[in-house]
């Protein structure tokens, strides 16, 4: 699944969970085309680009061929807040859980970038297609509620 098909998808796929208000597409131009802004029932905000790496003998010139399989188990849903706070890592569970919980029979897999031995620098999660493409959901901001959007980005606090 291709960067603007996946954003059009996750606006879906994350609005469906019980605990987001509104999700949005959002781009900053060249330097991230393709994002997602998703509004909590707290009215934290967390801010994700999307990148993405073509299945094995795709072109980008050519068509896309989406490919289906076996649509990805139900999860439950993940605690998202503590103390009236949302851990900015832990916020990665549950927007896998939403875009697991979706049932999209392109999506092979999906994952937090926080899990496992090492976490990455930055949080995010990763989606894995039956076609052998990944999108990459990198954050980009996160915000308390009332906090406007100010500079560079991947400055995030740990809670929001």
């Amino acid at each position: 699944m291709r960067p603007a098909r996946f954003q059009e998808f996750a606006v879906k796929a994350l609005a469906q969970a019980p605990d987001i208000r509104t999700v949005e597409p959002w781009n900053e131009g060249t330097a991230r085309p393709c994002g997602v802004k998703i509004t909590f029932t707290t009215g934290a905000q967390i801010w994700h680009a999307i990148t993405y790496t073509m299945a094995p003998g795709e072109k980008m010139d050519g068509p896309e061929a989406p490919v289906e399989g076996e649509v990805p188990a139900e999860v439950p849903w993940p605690e998202l807040t503590q103390g009236g706070k949302i851990n900015v890592r832990a916020s990665e569970r549950y927007l896998v859980a939403a875009i697991l919980n979706a049932g999209s029979a392109e999506v092979a897999s999906a994952s937090g970038y926080s899990e496992g031995p090492t976490p990455a620098m930055h949080p995010g999660y990763g989606v894995q297609f039956h076609n052998g493409s990944k999108i990459f959901c990198v954050y980009a901001y996160a915000l308390r509620s009332g906090q406007e959007r100010g500079g560079k980005g991947f400055g995030l606090p740990e809670a929001v």
